[in-house]
């Protein structure tokens, strides 16, 4: 495992096109100005859940922290990724508090973490190719479109609260993209949020008083596990979810770096499993690979796994320090909508790059049928309750996307009808049109 970077260019200047790979880096002040987005990109999410479960911020972004550096480690420092707390957990960590209180959730946590990690070393001795088997390009783009999208209602619901902040935010991060050259354009949401933030201070948006009552320093609190066999089947499902995440962040590394990354998917579940499995073990929320972080490298293009260290780093000094942590958690709704109006997009047309990148075929019914109803489920967030459990958008549409998929492929070879169209609207693969010639 290499630890160091090599330093991009001069590593003060960008050029439009240049990518800063993981292995690279721009100089320490530049890399922390871009680990800063990282946490601000992660910082709201990874705190919404704790705030819906009832469990300690300080708490989950301490094993958020420790989490990702866990990550770093177990991938050899080769796959850039923010761990954050995972919304899949928030119904079945609700139903077993109820159930058995906070501890039992805890030991839910950790039995997924467990069996999370169970699949990575699986898939780190049977290699990838059979996970390529099972969520193809399509399948991949599919799920990664539909996490960004199904966030969509997220940002909205961010943005309603202060439509004037949201608005001076998104405006600002446009504005700095396009007026302004080299790294200063790259730290557009960076740039974007302060002046957003400075917006919502003026406008009266912002409460200081639990940044005045907060104390400097201080450990956060820790919950032991308790198992209660009747609750654990809360959590396995969460399995497949986390499974889905981690694969379709590596594929959505891959396309944007251009390189292979096929051989760390088996680590990555396995460094998931391990900083879920850690988090249980103190009374953190279960955590996955977070999209938004994914956001914030496709607006820089700056892929370093040295901003990540920096934002583990920032990450862990903050959850020691309750009043770092309150004028953190003072970034009002407004600001952090007008962010995720921009990133939560950039999330979605991530996964139409691997399908262009991977020349899927929409003129063929079966990838057309399964990239057309999964993102619809994931888009509009079906819900299905049976029972205490709940599956919402992102879950159904995954396994929508799997099932469609299979299930369709092999009876379309069964009866000879791949090649049918699905119906006259089917979009035609692009050797139709070429070959149809200019139009009259």
């Amino acid at each position: 495992m290499k630890l160091g970077w090599t330093v991009h260019g001069d590593g003060k200047t960008m050029g439009p096109s240049d990518v800063v790979g993981p292995g690279e880096r721009l100089s320490w002040p530049l890399t922390v100005g871009i680990g800063l987005q990282h946490i601000v990109a992660m910082f709201g999410a990874t705190f919404l859940v704790p705030l819906l479960t009832g469990f300690s911020p300080a708490t989950t972004l301490f094993f958020s922290a420790v989490g990702t550096v866990l990550f770093l480690l177990v991938t050899g420092n080769r796959l850039p990724s923010y761990l954050g707390s995972s919304f899949a957990f928030i119904a079945p960590i609700g139903a077993a508090t109820a159930s058995g209180g906070q501890s039992a959730a805890v030991g839910g946590i950790l039995i997924t973490g467990l069996t999370l990690t169970v699949v990575g070393v699986v898939v780190h001795l049977a290699g990838a190719r059979w996970i390529n088997a099972i969520m193809p390009p399509v399948v991949t783009g599919t799920i990664v479109a539909l996490i960004g999208f199904n966030l969509a209602p997220s940002a909205w619901g961010n943005v309603q609260t202060a439509p004037v902040t949201a608005m001076v935010t998104l405006v600002s991060i446009v504005l700095v993209t396009v007026l302004f050259k080299g790294i200063v354009g790259r730290l557009a949401i960076l740039v974007g949020v302060l002046v957003g933030y400075g917006c919502a201070v003026v406008r009266g948006e912002v409460s200081f008083a639990g940044v005045e009552q907060a104390a400097w320093f201080g450990l956060p609190e820790f919950v032991t596990p308790t198992f209660q066999v009747s609750l654990l089947g809360l959590f396995v499902p969460v399995v497949l979810v986390l499974v889905a995440e981690n694969v379709g962040h590596v594929k959505s590394v891959a396309a944007m770096t251009g390189q292979n990354l096929d051989d760390l998917a088996g680590r990555a579940l396995l460094a998931d499993g391990l900083a879920t499995t850690f988090a249980g073990l103190g009374g953190g929320s279960g955590t996955t690979t977070y999209a938004e972080n994914i956001g914030v490298m496709a607006a820089t293009r700056v892929y370093s796994t040295a901003a990540y260290w920096v934002a583990a780093c920032g990450a862990l000094v903050l959850s020691l320090s309750p009043k770092f942590g309150e004028v953190i958690a003072s970034v009002p709704g407004g600001v952090l909508g007008g962010a995720a109006t921009l990133l939560y997009g950039m999330i979605g047309m991530l996964g139409a790059r691997i399908w262009v990148q991977n020349k899927v075929d929409f003129s063929d019914p079966v990838n057309l049928t399964t990239a057309a109803i999964a993102l619809v489920v994931g888009i509009a967030d079906f819900a299905w309750t049976p029972g205490d459990l709940e599956f919402k958008g992102i879950a159904i549409g995954t396994a929508a996307a799997l099932g469609i998929y299979h299930s369709m492929r092999v009876l379309s070879r069964w009866r000879g009808t791949s090649q049918e169209a699905a119906s006259p609207a089917s979009a035609p693969g692009g050797s139709e049109v070429e070959s149809a010639g200019p139009v009259q």
